[in-house]
């Protein structure tokens, strides 16, 4: 009875998390550059991180709770391999998401303050590339649960 309500939260997590990363990869992205000077460009992106990264903590913070839950309802050995490779890229994923929250994000907004716009620049290039691996990730996390059994 438990397990569905599970399952809600888990998906629902995985669903913004996903696709605000792709959102933000795919389309804010190239709208940015295609019609903001970059300060103003560096400027957007801050106030979106700003808002973006606490949800995205709830979200990445339920995944995990939720996913670790059902998983040990299970229990480890009887969990299909699907799962294993789920948790295990789940668990690499919150890292990432760790490191842009807690260690490149705050260099953006630092360098932002400063209007120290290069090393804002390079910061935010650091950001995107680690978007794109989870990204890349979540796609593998996806592939692995629909081929669990």
């Amino acid at each position: 009875m438990l397990r569905q309500p599970l399952l809600l939260i888990h998906l629902l997590s995985i669903i913004s998390w996903l696709g605000g990363m792709f959102f933000a990869y795919f389309c804010l992205r190239p709208a940015a550059v295609e019609t903001l000077d970059p300060p103003s460009r560096l400027k957007l992106w801050l106030a979106t991180f700003a808002r973006f990264l606490p949800y995205m903590a709830i979200a990445v913070t339920l995944a995990l709770i939720s996913g670790v839950t059902m998983l040990l309802s299970v229990g480890f050995q009887a969990a299909p391999v699907g799962w294993h490779i789920m948790f295990t890229l789940g668990l690499v994923m919150a890292g990432v998401y760790l490191y842009i929250y807690l260690r490149l994000f705050p260099q953006l907004r630092r360098h932002c303050a400063a209007a120290s716009w290069q090393e804002a620049a390079q910061a935010l290039g650091a950001i995107r590339r680690f978007v794109a691996i989870n990204l890349a990730l979540g796609v593998f996390v996806v592939i692995a649960a629909v081929s669990a059994r």
